[in-house]
């Protein structure tokens, strides 16, 4: 099927899925009955904050598990910790690279993303360096890029943008050179920044620069039901919150 037709299926499935008087797909093996098993694999479940524990990761991928989320996101260290609490199940393992400010050189930034693939990272979510974007120097804005493309080696790769602290000039711009560059998606925010919260105005300027093909993921104060549909419905196909359970049993998170 062609990418293009596959993302608005999906889109339309999940926002039908969302319509509380539509009839309800059968739900996922091992997916609590009253949780839409199209959304919850629509979630990156996200634990990154400088104190998390291996009891707190320990829940985080079995949550992950329970409800059919589409990955776990952590930071480098918990990834082996992650495959080996997943294995034999559909979750995958994201992590983040240059975490969370994106001004790492290039090169730190690939050897980081080669070392959480060989741990059993299935995805790789890097921040963007901003402070070149801001400065103009948009080669290596590029360069930064592809270095972790490249070193993913056709694994799926976000590139947080922290819109929060960027121009719509700027998000235009940095969206164009991670779509030249090879990333599979875009990323709104890193939670940690000043204003590190998604938009449904980003996300459709976003989904407008980079066309129907490529990912959008919606990251950053996403913390419920009425969140995750308004950033669908204005065009991500991802979501990366920490409230993941919140979201899909129709509850309020307070998380990043």
């Amino acid at each position: 099927m062609d990418e293009k037709k596959l993302v608005d299926l999906i889109t339309k499935e999940v926002l039908k899925a969302l319509d509380p008087k539509a009839p309800k797909a059968p739900e996922a093996a091992g997916a609590p009955g009253n949780v839409d098993s199209a959304l919850a694999a629509m979630i990156d479940h996200t634990l990154l904050k400088p104190e998390a524990t291996a009891a707190e990761v320990e829940t985080l991928c079995a949550e992950a598990r329970q409800y059919g989320f589409w990955s776990v996101c952590v930071n480098t260290s918990w990834v082996s910790r992650c495959r080996d609490l997943l294995r034999g199940s559909k979750v995958k393992v994201c992590c983040v690279v240059g975490f969370p400010l994106g001004a790492m050189d290039s090169r730190t930034k690939a050897y980081e993303t080669r070392e959480a693939i060989a741990n059993g990272a299935d995805e790789i979510d890097m921040v963007l360096n901003i402070g070149a974007l801001k400065s103009g120097d948009l080669a290596l804005v590029e360069k930064d890029v592809r270095a972790v493309v490249q070193a993913a080696r056709n694994k799926t790769t976000k590139v947080i943008l922290e819109t929060g602290l960027l121009t719509d000039e700027e998000k235009v711009t940095a969206c164009t050179i991670c779509k030249n560059a090879g990333a599979t998606f875009v990323k709104t925010s890193t939670g940690f920044a000043k204003g590190s919260v998604a938009t449904e105005a980003d996300i459709a300027l976003m989904r407008r620069t980079v066309g129907p093909r490529m990912g959008v993921k919606a990251s950053g104060g996403v913390r419920s039901l009425a969140d995750a549909k308004r950033m669908i419905a204005a065009g991500a196909t991802r979501i990366g919150a920490s409230s993941g359970v919140a979201i899909v049993t129709g509850g309020e998170g307070k998380g990043y």
